[in-house]
This record gives C-alpha cells, sequence and structure tokens, in this order.
C-alpha cells in the first residue's frame, strides 16, 4: 500500500507542476491503478521503462495544449500505511455524484469502485479521483 500512495502522490506533485510525464516506482498493484487510470482517460499512457527496479512512465493527461487544466485535477487518497479503510459492496457510494471515480482493491483485483459495486465486491478503497 505504500508505494500505491507514493505513487499516487508523485502523479498529483506531478500533475500541480505542470509536468507532462513522471516516473514512479511501483508493483502489479500500481500497474493496474495505472490501467485503470488509462481506460478512465485519466492519463495519457504509461509503459514500464526498468522492470527490475519496477520504474513506470506515466503520461499525464491535459484538457488543453499549454498544459493549464489537467484532466484529473484531485487525488484523494483514502487508505494509507498507516490506516487501512475497507468498505463492502453495499456501502460504496459514487465520488462527487458520479463526476469522479474511486478505485478499490478486492479479492478479484483492483477495479473502479463502479465495478466493485456491480460485482458485488468491497475491499480496501484506495483513492478517489475527480
Amino acid at each position: 500500500m505504500n508505494r500505491i500512495s507514493d505513487s499516487l502522490s508523485a502523479i498529483k506533485n506531478a500533475l500541480s507542476t505542470k509536468k507532462t510525464e513522471v516516473v514512479i516506482y511501483g508493483n502489479s498493484v500500481v500497474k493496474n491503478v495505472c490501467e485503470i487510470l488509462k481506460k478512465e482517460g485519466y492519463i495519457k499512457n504509461y509503459e514500464i521503462i526498468d522492470p527490475l527496479k519496477t520504474q513506470i512512465k506515466v503520461e499525464l493527461q491535459y484538457l488543453d495544449e499549454k498544459r493549464k487544466n489537467p484532466v484529473l485535477s484531485t487525488i484523494k487518497i483514502i487508505s494509507k500505511p498507516s490506516r487501512r479503510i475497507y468498505v463492502k459492496s453495499q456501502d460504496i457510494k459514487p465520488v462527487m455524484s458520479g463526476l469522479g471515480m474511486g478505485i478499490i482493491s478486492t479479492n478479484q483485483g483492483v477495479m473502479t469502485t463502479y465495478q466493485a459495486k456491480k460485482r458485488k465486491l468491497g475491499g480496501e478503497l484506495i483513492c478517489e479521483l475527480f
């Protein structure tokens, strides 16, 4: 969980400084989170640049050419290494009335909160994005 928090914080900091890409250190869960972010359109792309050190280069997505408005405006890290937050499927709430997205780690893998609620799965709530 520590790698996930560090990676999301690095992405958040890179967006605030208007960078086009950021290199994060990850693992398989961080790779799955990057895949979700790419599918949902929050990042342009990601690629593993060093499998031994598990370095992942993430290309950030902006709404305009001058990088004034990032697609991903807020990343709220819910579960932290010091405090884990678990939710049942019936307790999963939409993020910003459905405008945002949550990421949850279940026993069937990392997925969006919408997918987890649809499959009636609970798990550790990683973050909320909008």
